[in-house]
């Protein structure tokens, strides 16, 4: 990633962070960067309106300028949209964590996530990733994901550190463990990244894409009613599929009909052009 983009980034997560307005020297002593880099995009922030400076040697903090922004991207985003309120409903229906990621290649980043009312929650933010391909529930879905050679190559690959007791560390069991979820249509993961706690995900591909739903929470809460939850978010994957497809059918269909309708157009103004013409 550019120098400059991370160092953007770097600024908007650091007052997230600090909550609080900075004065340049904070964000170079904070950042660990010079005063001079900080100025740079701290300038550039300021001129775009995300930044803004209370009062001279007062510090500055962002606008809602970025939330704006951001609202406006999140409101048309169109998995999220769609998975919203199927994610939310099942939430609701198990009080446990939900979470919605996107696969890219063997890694998945989060995009939606549901806390339960419970204080005991599965704390994952939007935009974390997957923590670990063989030992949670989402990187065995990714791993099962991959053709056979692929697959083969890369348990060669993965070093199956412990993280708790329960870790699988044979590649054999682990090979066994992703196909009987691929067989079942959905993974578990039964306290090997973490004691105490169960998560379980199932996917589904919308546009070449995949997507993973998590369902995450203790042991003791998750264990009684692990099959029931593991139903439900194999059907909410079904659902958010079909409506992602509706949504990709109904797209399709409206460039069809604008494309229809300019050429109707066109033969229109063709056939003018020959009357005037004859004329």
């Amino acid at each position: 990633m550019s120098k400059i983009v991370e160092r953007t980034l770097d600024f908007l997560e650091l007052f997230a962070d600090q909550k609080r307005t900075l004065s340049l020297s904070d964000i170079a002593r904070l950042l660990k960067i010079p005063a001079s880099s900080c100025h740079d995009v701290l300038q550039a922030l300021q001129d775009r309106g995300y930044i803004y400076e209370l009062a001279p040697r007062a510090g500055y903090y962002p606008t809602r300028r970025l939330l704006d922004v951001a609202k406006t991207i999140a409101d048309n985003d169109p998995v999220t949209l769609r998975a919203d309120m199927v994610l939310r409903d099942m939430r609701d229906s198990i009080d446990e964590s939900v979470v919605l990621a996107k696969v890219d290649g063997l890694d998945a980043v989060y995009l939606l996530t549901f806390e339960p009312s419970h204080p005991l929650q599965f704390l994952k933010k939007v935009g974390d990733h997957v923590r670990s391909l063989y030992a949670t529930s989402g990187g065995k879905a990714i791993l099962s994901s991959l053709s056979k050679a692929d697959l083969e190559a890369c348990l060669k690959s993965i070093k199956l550190e412990p993280m708790t007791k329960n870790t699988i560390t044979s590649t054999t069991e682990l090979r066994k463990d992703i196909h009987a979820g691929r067989n079942r249509g959905w993974f578990l993961n039964r306290e090997e990244s973490l004691d105490g706690v169960i998560t379980l995900s199932s996917m589904f591909a919308w546009n070449g894409s995949s997507y993973i739903v998590t369902i995450a929470g203790p042991s003791s809460r998750i264990s009684p009613r692990l099959e029931w939850m593991a139903g439900l978010l194999v059907d909410s994957c079904k659902r958010l599929e079909m409506r992602l497809e509706l949504y990709r059918r109904g797209r399709t269909r409206a460039i069809f009909d604008q494309l229809q309708l300019e050429k109707e157009f066109v033969e229109r103004d063709l056939l003018q052009a020959r009357v005037r013409f004859k004329c």
